[in-house]
């Protein structure tokens, strides 16, 4: 298997980063790229729900998510992977799951790599993790973790 290009999507949780000690493995192993992904949620299709607000100002709160997500891609890097020398950064503004294969295809990925399920997740197995598993063109290493992981102190 030639890897090149490994993703690992993460949603900021202390349970995403249990994907971390394989991202590195395989990063040595392989001497392979990473591409790091963080997706916002479109707050622009809620307009009810989030209150009236202009385009204008849906505009600015994700402009404001986006530079919030970008300043904790490179603390993760500097914190967990040595400043990320060969780490790619990626955010996106969709559906996680939908972003993630768009960002398979578009980069040309070789693997994903991520945890089995993200913050929310109340079951063994995540709704994004079980999408990119079925839907991905590449292999997708799904690394295990308890439900509620972070509410245990994880």
């Amino acid at each position: 298997m030639n890897v090149k290009k490994i993703l690992w999507p993460t949603d900021f949780s202390k349970i995403s980063e249990i994907a971390l000690p394989q991202v590195k493995s395989m990063t040595q192993k392989y001497d392979a790229e990473i591409n790091i992904l963080y997706v916002i949620e479109d707050i622009a299709h809620h307009d009810g729900w989030y209150g009236a607000f202009e385009e204008k100002r849906v505009q600015e709160l994700m402009e404001h998510a986006k530079e919030t997500a970008t300043k904790r891609l490179g603390q993760i890097c500097e914190k967990y992977l040595d400043g990320c020398p060969l780490y790619i950064k990626h955010v996106a503004i969709g559906d996680p799951a939908k972003e993630i294969l768009k960002l398979i295809a578009k980069e040309k990925m070789d693997l994903v790599v991520m945890a089995s399920h993200g913050e929310k997740g109340n079951f063994r197995f995540g709704s994004v993790a079980e999408k990119v598993l079925k839907n991905s063109p590449v292999p997708v290493t799904i690394i295990p973790s308890e439900p509620n992981n972070q509410e245990k102190g994880d």
